[in-house]
């Protein structure tokens, strides 16, 4: 998989559906105020570009009644943007991990039963408000996920119930892996790869060979994808 940066950003940031997203000089800046980070954060579209345009885009964000934020990679190539960006007072936190993987390894990790939803429904979006999750952010979550491109919501568990959830995006030619929770009850059941199996299936039946997908850094969800075959392009922090 030959790796083009430009389009994999543009795909991560598409995919959470933000209300608008400029271009501003090589950067790929996504305007809204709920609580996906990507849906909110500006992000280089590649990792050679230098910190020029930073006050542009932090500019850009206050025009619009928003806060600053930025998506950096952790790698040398940006020191001189993390540099800029700290000038205007943000520091990074949440580092999260970019992972990519190839369909046919996602297709293979669980053949047990998962539905999958043209759009959420009232058991899908319990999960995202029920117990262990704040219901207000889930709300939130739930609108900017709920308009996802051409978006499939997963769903799994025991008896035809719906314990565990996930999105399955394509946006510019990736697939893309989203909200993934499992009800606190219901984790280590095996209902998240069953989500994962049926989302693989998904994309190969859409002829999308390749997947990405986000998740941070502490998150014990990580040896899932590892079995599911993904791996890590680079840690990334927000930048607020």
């Amino acid at each position: 998989m030959a790796l083009d940066i430009a389009t994999l950003e543009r795909s991560v940031v598409g995919a959470v559906a933000p209300p608008q997203i400029l271009e501003i000089d090589g950067w790929l800046v996504p305007l809204d105020d709920g609580p996906i980070g990507r849906a909110k954060s500006a992000v280089p579209l590649s990792h050679d570009i230098g910190p020029d345009a930073v006050g542009k885009v932090v500019e850009a964000f206050r025009d619009h009644g928003l806060s600053p934020g930025f998506r950096l990679a952790e790698i040398p190539a940006l020191d001189p943007i993390r540099a800029a960006v700290a000038r205007h007072g943000l520091t990074g936190q949440q580092p999260t991990v970019m992972k990519v993987g190839a369909v046919e390894r996602l297709a293979a990790v669980s053949d047990a039963p998962a539905r999958l939803l043209d759009r959420p429904d009232a058991a899908w979006e319990g999960v995202f408000l029920g117990d262990g999750f704040d219901p207000e952010e889930g709300a939130r979550r739930i609108r900017n996920l709920g308009r996802s491109p051409g978006g499939l919501y997963g769903a799994a568990g025991e008896g035809g119930a719906t314990e565990a959830v996930g999105v399955l995006t394509v946006c510019h030619g990736w697939g893309g892996i989203h909200g993934m929770r499992t009800a606190p009850a219901h984790r280590g059941k095996g209902h998240a790869a069953a989500i994962l199996g049926a989302f693989g299936r998904a994309l190969a039946a859409r002829g999308v060979t390749d997947v990405v997908l986000q998740v941070e850094e502490p998150n014990p969800a990580r040896r899932i994808y590892r079995r599911a075959g993904f791996e890590a392009l680079w840690i990334y922090r927000y930048w607020r």
